[in-house]
């Protein structure tokens, strides 16, 4: 890449970390290394990619399988408001997250940006407990792998399975990004294709198209009877975790920016395109479950970890009697769960080689080969995909428990954190003088989108919480209210841990007028990309709203 001008020598401040060089690049794309140490992560995500990565990148078994439990615990009236709540939390947190990938496209993406903009130990905090909950999922996703195997060969010892989808995760990682491209991008659109499909095949079956199915007509008949709700507050409380389960995986467009050849078009794109992610392929897929499953089904007990047999979306397809079905869409889960396990080895890889370059861990993980690959990065991740051999053990669902309790609620605390990040940018930005205009693209909603997600991010904190200390159907207990609510314990340990070990270095926040707005910006010659109209007015505000989706 030809430079414009040599790195720009580092301030006094940013002395603790060394690793960061600042300068400017040319072409359209605007393209900055960002924190590099021995090789560089290499550009290799392009447009499409990133698209699938937004559109389809995390559908696995937390929508196809642990939407059955949420079902049976709290009814589809509770699912679609809790999916619709986080979805909308998700739209503001990834349009946050897309103005600031994009002039910021640095490896590391939202601890980083927390760092910077909130506090350096909060920051800390986020980048490992985000880093740690991918490296548990993992092994959760492999299992859940083998398990849908047994729906067609229970002959065969799952850990046989277990050792092939590691082996072949190893082999993706040979690719580096690009191989993590392109196996999003086919699975992704497979995913994509049978979500699609079983839409209308739902909408068929609810309007007594299938003549294998004796029911008929079906309409609103389960949300009268068994009904549209259950077990009451405690019900659609214990949703959310499922819901954050379900989309976790949602901001790896902004972690991937570091590594895509054009950000600057890419992202702004791939983030709108979440919208549509959101609205259709889980709140309107899960909303068709509803209509043709009823939540009282006996079935849905089962429907939890990674038992695909109690998938809601397969149980619907055996309702109504259609033979054949059932195991394709079992093969769609398999797939899933396969695309899930390769956005586990990313996107934890990426946000430990960025902790280690901001000298927050062990200086070996910053190390990059040749062809951009953090290498003992993916070591330490595919060392905890053998976690999954657990599965062999009779203790096995004790263990994922617990392994899974460190990730479904840390969602929240990380997207919470990317809006209260964005809220304290625009506060720098403005702060240090800077005009909205010089900003390359503007979140849809502003600041304010970012203060509504942090609040509804607060919100599911505060519900889950409650549903953790008051278990349904049970009195308050230590063992459940840890499994349901470690996550916060971890967060709060390791920003307390790095606060003492920096010995409250920087105070409680950064404030605005100390903000660094410059490290790692990119510069550009082109005009803004925004949403395209600078000039609002009453009169273009509804062609404003539709490009903002579009």
């Amino acid at each position: 890449m030809d430079l414009k001008e040599p790195p720009v020598a580092l301030t006094a401040d940013e002395k603790f970390k060394p690793d960061i060089v600042k300068y400017e690049s040319e072409g359209s794309s605007g393209v900055v290394e960002g924190e590099v140490q021995n090789g560089k992560l290499e550009r290799g995500l392009k447009g499409r990619h990133m698209q699938m990565i937004a559109i389809g990148g995390s559908i696995g078994a937390g929508l196809f399988v642990g939407s059955g439990s949420a079902f049976h615990n709290g009814g589809p009236g509770s699912v679609l408001i809790a999916f619709m709540i986080v979805g909308a939390m998700l739209l503001f947190t990834v349009q946050a997250l897309g103005e600031l990938a994009v002039l910021y496209p640095v490896n590391g993406a939202f601890f980083t940006y927390a760092c910077r903009f909130l506090d350096e130990s909060w920051g800390f905090a986020m980048g490992w407990d985000y880093a740690l909950g991918w490296l548990t999922v993992l092994p959760f996703e492999i299992t859940a792998a083998g398990i849908t195997i047994e729906y067609w060969r229970d002959d065969i010892n799952i850990g046989v399975w277990v050792a092939v989808f590691l082996f072949i995760l190893v082999v993706v990682q040979v690719f580096g990004v690009k191989g993590y491209g392109e196996v999003e991008f086919v699975l992704g659109l497979i995913k994509v294709m049978a979500v699609t499909g079983f839409i209308i095949f739902g909408i068929i079956v609810n309007c007594g198209g299938v003549p294998t199915d004796d029911r008929g007509y079906i309409g609103a008949r389960y949300w009268h009877d068994p009904g549209a709700f259950r077990n009451g507050f405690k019900g659609f409380a214990s949703v959310f975790v499922t819901a954050a389960f379900a989309f976790g995986g949602t901001e790896l467009v902004g972690l991937a920016a570091a590594e895509a050849t054009d950000p600057r078009r890419s992202l702004p794109t791939a983030t709108k395109q979440v919208f549509w992610r959101i609205a259709t392929f889980y709140v309107l897929s899960l909303f068709i479950v509803g209509l043709i499953l009823p939540s009282d089904s006996e079935d849905l007990l089962g429907a939890s970890g990674a038992n695909t047999k109690a998938s809601p979306f397969v149980l619907a397809i055996q309702e109504a009697g259609v033979k054949g079905l059932p195991s394709v869409f079992n093969a769609v889960i398999t797939i899933s769960v396969l695309s899930v396990a390769n956005s586990c080895t990313y996107g934890s890889t990426r946000t430990m080689q960025a902790l280690g370059v901001r000298h927050m861990g062990p200086k070996f993980l910053t190390y990059i080969d040749k062809k951009g690959r953090p290498l003992w990065c993916v070591v330490i991740q595919i060392a905890f995909g053998l976690l999954a051999f657990i599965g062999e053990s009779g203790k096995s669902s004790t263990v994922f428990n617990w392994l899974l309790s460190l990730s479904g609620l840390s969602y929240f605390f990380v997207w919470g954190s990317i809006c209260l990040s964005h809220v304290r940018f625009r506060a720098g930005w403005k702060a240090q003088g800077r005009s909205l205009d010089e900003l390359p693209y503007r979140a849809s909603f502003g600041a304010v989108g970012s203060m509504i997600g942090f609040g509804l991010a607060c919100i599911a904190l505060i519900a889950t919480f409650y549903v953790s200390l008051f278990p349904i159907g049970a009195s308050p207990d230590a063992e459940v209210f840890f499994q349901s609510y470690l996550a916060a314990v971890v967060v709060i340990t390791l920003y307390l841990g790095w606060k003492i070990k920096t010995r409250g270095r920087g105070g409680l926040f950064v404030r605005a007028a100390q903000m660094d707005l410059d490290t790692g910006i990119r510069q550009f010659d082109l005009e803004p990309i925004e949403n395209g109209h600078r000039n609002k007015s009453l009169a273009n505000m509804p062609k404003r709203m539709l490009h903002s989706f579009v």
